[in-house]
């Protein structure tokens, strides 16, 4: 038993900051990768940031300059700062982790339920 949570989501203006988080809590044995994806209303879900195990990091281009993840081991949480935020960044953000849990200790993808971000101008 794995689950993500999403926090931090809200309405901002734009050029505004805002700090996701995700914690993941269950029966987990190590957290491999681990991300942020978004879905704006009547767009596919598109990945926004990826970090590994080893902190290596990538971004969407149109958030790269704004957006930094990162992630802390010990609290099993990744994080999502945003800044200089667009309209165009609106949409339903979702946590997303690639970990090894449950009594059979198997590798699966999880998905948070998503948190809303809404930015204004």
């Amino acid at each position: 038993q794995v689950q993500l949570v999403e926090s931090g989501g809200g309405l901002v203006q734009a050029g505004g900051s805002l700090r996701l988080s995700c914690a993941a809590s269950g029966s987990i044995f190590s957290i491999n990768a681990m991300g942020w994806y978004r879905q704006a209303p009547g767009k596919q879900r598109e990945l926004v940031a990826h970090i590994t195990s080893t902190s290596d990091t990538n971004y969407a281009d149109s958030v790269k300059g704004r957006f930094t993840i990162s992630r802390d081991n010990a609290k099993k949480t990744v994080s999502l700062q945003m800044n200089s935020l667009k309209t165009e960044d609106t949409a339903v953000y979702y946590c997303n982790a690639d970990i090894t849990g449950g009594i059979l200790r198997r590798k699966s993808v999880y998905w948070g339920r998503g948190t809303q971000v809404t930015v204004s101008s």
